[in-house]
């Protein structure tokens, strides 16, 4: 069994614990979610499945999809980009750090990481200093990934800019 099958497996028994049930669509775009090394909008999900099944889905079945999977915590969307990405944090049993997303934005790779608990606290902090309330503890951070850094580096020394 590959490691993707073993993370669906896991979703689905936590689905059923929940009193919910990954469906044959919804395991699918959360397979395609998990396959991808980039972040995907709802209509990329939709191509891959057609590229997948051969069979077309509606994008309203698809935004329908990833709401069930956002409230199951399986997939997370990125309000930066507007895409969705698999949890990495799925097969965990107990509860995780909040969350910062790194966004690369020429390629949409996503590395999904933990914040510790004093910078959560002080962001909290500043937040209500400033006289705001944190609506969403989510941390989206537009940054470029290595591979690019390098790809960018590369052009630049063989006199491309």
């Amino acid at each position: 069994m590959d490691a993707i099958q073993r993370v669906i497996d896991h979703a689905e028994r936590r689905c059923k614990e929940n009193g919910s049930r990954l469906t044959k669509k919804r395991k699918l775009a959360l397979s395609l979610l998990l396959k991808s090394s980039k972040a995907l909008s709802a209509y990329e999900l939709v191509e891959a499945y057609k590229t997948e099944l051969g069979d077309t889905m509606p994008a309203m079945s698809m935004y329908r999809i990833l709401e069930f999977l956002m409230a199951e915590n399986l997939v997370h969307r990125l309000d930066l980009i507007n895409k969705y990405v698999a949890c990495e944090h799925i097969k965990c049993e107990q509860e995780h750090a909040q969350t910062q997303f790194l966004i690369c934005g020429q390629c949409q790779k996503v590395k999904e990481v933990a914040i510790s608990a004093p910078i959560m606290d002080l962001l909290k902090k500043n937040t209500s200093d400033a006289g705001f309330h944190l609506a969403s503890p989510q941390l989206e951070i537009n940054c470029i990934c290595q591979d690019c850094m390098s790809t960018e580096l590369r052009a630049y020394s063989v006199g491309r800019y």
